[in-house]
């Protein structure tokens, strides 16, 4: 039976640390078991770290790593877009860019040209860490407002950590927006309401500066990876360091062999002694598999199914640290 309407397509941003990947974890685990949905994924860092996450949750994944959607609304996206619309046929598309990313020019991209006979672009939504918004370094940051000001609905994860300060503060900014939003809402552990999905995207929202690239605009091409298939060989000892080119933050990531394994008291240590650095991953432990998140020297566990490789991301905010001492740090960890 043809299809009587475009594909349902929602774009999910938020800067560095937002949840994002945790929302689309949450809503993953509940779409409606008839329903076919497929996830864009478009990470900063080198090594695929979030669509590792994902692969295996009910849904088709497809990245676009090594770059920002932003700078590469161009060849990149549109080979990912059409693998996912021609070769999967899904009744749901997510979409993920880079918490460093502007999603002016991918809105603009699936409303235009031949997607816009396919694709039904419904409400864009953006998450916040509403204690971010007392922090000056991300309100005055271009990249946090557009993601903001062009979303059609707001969501303020991490409800289960904030103070009633940050609550209100929140409320309180959220309904300032003219034309107002279409909805917003504090979420625990990314629980986004499946209804959310279905607000139309209304295209109204303008952003301050469209045209920006944030932090992410990278001199090398971004890649299309289709998991589980990509990247050269791992070495002899059976693992593999990849860091990141061009300019924006310093990156690093590693992927180890499935048959590595990881101390998991040693892992905690390693994530809390980053500092300030960004780190994500995905890893074999003696506890299990664990999804690690290390955002604002705060870390997150959570369990998760076994996906084959173990897989870590680290973004340095300030000076490039030492990675051959971090690599010797982290290697110490396994079992």
């Amino acid at each position: 039976m043809a299809r009587e309407t475009g594909i349902a397509t929602n774009l999910i941003t938020g800067f560095l640390g937002a949840g994002k990947t945790t929302a689309i974890l949450n809503l993953l685990r509940r779409k409606p078991e008839a329903e076919r949905w497929a996830v864009l994924v478009n990470e900063f860092g080198e090594v695929g770290v979030d669509g590792a996450i994902l692969q295996g949750q009910g849904a088709v994944v497809r990245e676009v790593a090594g770059g920002c959607l932003c700078c590469a609304a161009g060849v990149p996206m549109q080979v990912a877009l059409n693998r996912l619309i021609t070769q999967e046929k899904p009744d749901r598309l997510l979409i993920e860019p880079s918490g460093l990313g502007h999603p002016a020019r991918v809105l603009e991209l699936l409303r235009s040209g031949p997607y816009r006979q396919v694709l039904e672009v419904r409400a864009t939504l953006a998450l916040v860490d509403p204690r971010k918004l007392a922090d000056e370094r991300y309100t005055s940051h271009i990249g946090f407002r557009d993601q903001l000001n062009l979303a059609d609905i707001l969501v303020g994860s991490k409800d289960d950590v904030l103070s009633d300060t940050d609550r209100e503060r929140f409320r309180r900014w959220a309904g300032s927006f003219q034309p107002p939003k279409a909805e917003f809402g504090l979420v625990s552990h990314g629980e986004i309401p499946l209804e959310w999905l279905d607000y139309p995207g209304s295209g109204q929202f303008q952003a301050e500066s469209p045209n920006a690239h944030g932090e992410a605009s990278l001199v090398g091409e971004p890649a299309v990876l289709d998991l589980g298939l990509q990247g050269p060989p791992l070495a002899s000892d059976g693992w593999r360091r990849i860091e990141g080119a061009g300019s924006g933050p310093s990156r690093c990531g590693w992927i180890f062999g499935p048959d590595i394994r990881f101390d998991y008291q040693a892992l905690v240590s390693f994530f809390y002694g980053l500092g300030e650095a960004r780190a994500k991953g995905i890893l074999a432990t003696d506890g299990g598999w664990r999804i690690l998140n290390l955002s604002d020297g705060v870390l997150s566990d959570q369990e998760i199914e076994p996906t084959g490789e173990s897989r870590l991301e680290i973004i340095a905010d300030q000076e490039a640290p030492d990675w051959n001492q971090l690599e010797s740090e982290l290697l110490s960890c396994r079992r």
